[in-house]
């Protein structure tokens, strides 16, 4: 049986390996944090207060990297899309708990159904974002979002594969609402 302590401990050590993982995309993609990625797999293995938790630092830690070694111009209109990201990946991670919560499907099902939710969610925030910051209509062309959804769900396919394979290492699973219920 888990105890508290050590589902905590589990879920903070997925959120920091989850955090590195997400770095990767970041230093590789040049900013594209795959957020929707990590709301979809967060909303099928770990509970939805710690899926937010892996929103918050994935995001804070692609700003670090985005700020001290991507260059990002130190400008207010550079700041600000940095808040709409934030509040985007908060946005996505709760959509695709709550689209997880409320299936009733298998993983594969809810895992797919919750990476549509965070991807809508997080664009919706983003388009918002247009409302008030400069730029950043041309990310809704439809060739742009196709490839974005494409490399989300290539990010997902690997993150899937990589938590199956630190499973199989021995990496503690994180119990969420559906185990715990």
């Amino acid at each position: 049986m888990t105890t508290p302590r050590s589902s905590q401990a589990a879920s903070a050590l997925w959120i920091l390996l989850l955090t590195v993982a997400s770095v990767a995309t970041t230093l590789v993609f040049k900013c594209a944090t795959p957020f929707p990625a990590l709301a979809a797999l967060a909303a099928v293995h770990m509970r939805a207060k710690d899926g937010v938790s892996l929103a918050l630092l994935a995001w804070a830690v692609s700003q670090l990297v985005g700020f001290c070694w991507l260059d990002y111009p130190l400008a207010a209109n550079s700041l600000g899309w940095g808040g709409v990201m934030g509040l985007a990946a908060v946005a996505g991670a709760i959509a695709a708990h709550s689209t997880a919560a409320r299936s009733g499907a298998g993983l594969l099902t809810r895992l797919g159904l919750s990476f549509v939710a965070s991807f809508v969610a997080f664009k919706v925030m983003i388009l918002l974002g247009t409302l008030v910051l400069d730029g950043g209509t041309a990310a809704f062309a439809p060739d742009v979002l196709l490839r974005q959804l494409a490399r989300n769900a290539a990010v997902l396919a690997g993150l899937l594969v990589l938590h199956r394979l630190l499973i199989s290492l021995g990496v503690p699973p994180v119990q969420t609402e559906r185990a715990l219920a």
